[in-house]
């Protein structure tokens, strides 16, 4: 007895080591900013690629509804149940909570009985159509770490259109098309996610996959995230090193799962039938019981903290960038351009710090062409030297015992050499050839 429970146990631990192995390996979980370093100098900062953890982003949405008075209840009116679209018994009313279903129901813990959702006014101006937007603002961007789900109490919509902004909703893109029949609704051939490739991973699609009338067990619609990811990571998402590669050096990819806004677009609620019953319009609405969108805080890879606070999202930015997305240098921070993280190479990533401005030098505060590090430092990623235990400064250009007031005959160093060689230093890149005088 003792035997078979051990060698079950042994077995069910191989099993679970086999499948967590691959990801210490092949994940950069990047939720570190920087770490010190021990070097011949002492200690030193080591700066690496960083991001905030992914979270349920609908925490700090704003979600406007167009028509605005879409909403069922004001003024009261009956719907027909799901189960039996002809028992129309059903009241919406705004004034009563009991009764009410306003948009914040569709962002709201799931798992009471009965389910709470949003839900529209009924198809009672039949034939004019029955037509929702629904706009999810976050007034920051946000990569997309996982799938969008949408699921619906009533049935889920003959034509629908996801699209995202990128520029807070100025203007709009389609993410992808769902009806019950594309060629008619939008002209296009039915597709899914199976159907694409590495190389067509950014076409936008019309599926019929999630676009069925009155089934029960049918109330959610996706928008495949990881099903994109898993085109270049594995069908596990193993391979994260592949995914990372293409988001640094593809732009239109990293772009791709980067949003503002989002907006759905109900175009046509749920018939099941060639004909809409005109008898029995109640039949005909929306009704939405929860949305899920997980992502995490754009911050090209320059923080790991992302606060929300006076209702705004903003990135604690490390690297000596500023922004809300991290996306330039701080003052005096400026040596050289700006650039973003890079995910690359894995686990760590570069952090493309932002170096300090010294405006009368140059760009660097280093190199080893014209800004040399003075008295034997040697330059480190030409952020900083790495100086002598006896010198100090920026290029190694004084005496540690200056600073302290204990230089002379028997401190064991000598006295600073003549001039200052930031000075001489400056003088050569003028061309200036006369002596400098001390």
């Amino acid at each position: 007895m003792y035997l078979s429970r051990f060698l079950s146990i042994h077995a069910l631990w191989v099993t679970v080591s086999s499948v967590m192995q691959p990801y210490p390996l092949v994940w950069g979980h990047y939720d570190v900013c920087k770490t010190q370093i021990y070097t011949e100098e002492g200690k030193v900062w080591d700066y690496m690629a960083c991001q905030p953890e992914s979270t349920d982003m609908t925490k700090y949405l704003k979600v406007k509804l167009d028509p605005p008075d879409i909403t069922c209840g004001d003024p009261p009116e009956t719907f027909c149940a799901m189960g039996n679209p002809y028992m129309c018994n059903n009241e919406c009313d705004a004034s009563t909570p009991e009764l009410a279903h306003p948009p914040e129901l569709m962002f709201d813990f799931e798992g009471r009985h009965p389910s709470t959702f949003w839900q529209s006014a009924t198809w009672k101006d039949y034939p004019k159509p029955l037509q929702v937007n629904i706009t999810l603002s976050w007034s920051k961007t946000i990569e997309l770490t996982d799938n969008i789900v949408i699921t619906f109490e009533s049935g889920r919509p003959d034509q629908m259109i996801l699209e995202k902004s990128l520029d807070y909703g100025r203007t709009w893109q389609p993410y992808q098309y769902y009806a019950t029949d594309c060629l008619d609704a939008f002209h296009m051939d039915p597709k899914s996610v199976k159907d694409l490739s590495q190389h067509t991973v950014l076409e936008i699609i019309c599926t019929e996959e999630y676009s069925t009338g009155y089934m029960t067990n049918s109330k959610i619609i996706h928008f495949e995230i990881k099903d994109r990811f898993a085109f270049f990571a594995g069908p596990w998402l193993r391979n994260m090193a592949s995914l990372y590669g293409q988001l640094d050096t593809t732009k239109k990819l990293r772009d791709f799962f980067t949003v503002t806004d989002l907006r759905i677009r109900l175009l046509r609620p749920a018939v099941g039938e060639i004909f809409v019953d005109e008898l029995h319009l109640a039949r005909y609405f929306y009704a939405i019981s929860d949305i899920k969108v997980h992502g995490r805080c754009k911050c090209n890879l320059h923080a790991t903290v992302c606060v929300y606070d006076n209702s705004k999202l903003t990135c604690e930015c490390e690297h000596n960038t500023t922004g809300p997305d991290c996306g330039k240098c701080k003052k005096n921070y400026q040596g050289r351009p700006w650039s973003p993280g890079s995910y690359l190479p894995i686990p760590k990533g570069t952090a493309n710090t932002c170096i300090p401005s010294i405006s009368s030098i140059g760009t660097n505060v280093c190199d080893n062409e014209l800004l040399h590090c003075q008295n034997g430092g040697t330059c480190y990623n030409n952020v900083r030297c790495l100086c002598p235990a006896a010198y100090t400064g920026i290029l190694c250009e004084k005496l540690r015992c200056e600073e302290a007031g204990s230089c002379g005959s028997d401190s064991g160093q000598g006295a600073p050499p003549p001039g200052s060689p930031a000075l001489l230093l400056l003088t050569a890149m003028l061309g200036t050839a006369s002596p400098l005088l001390v």
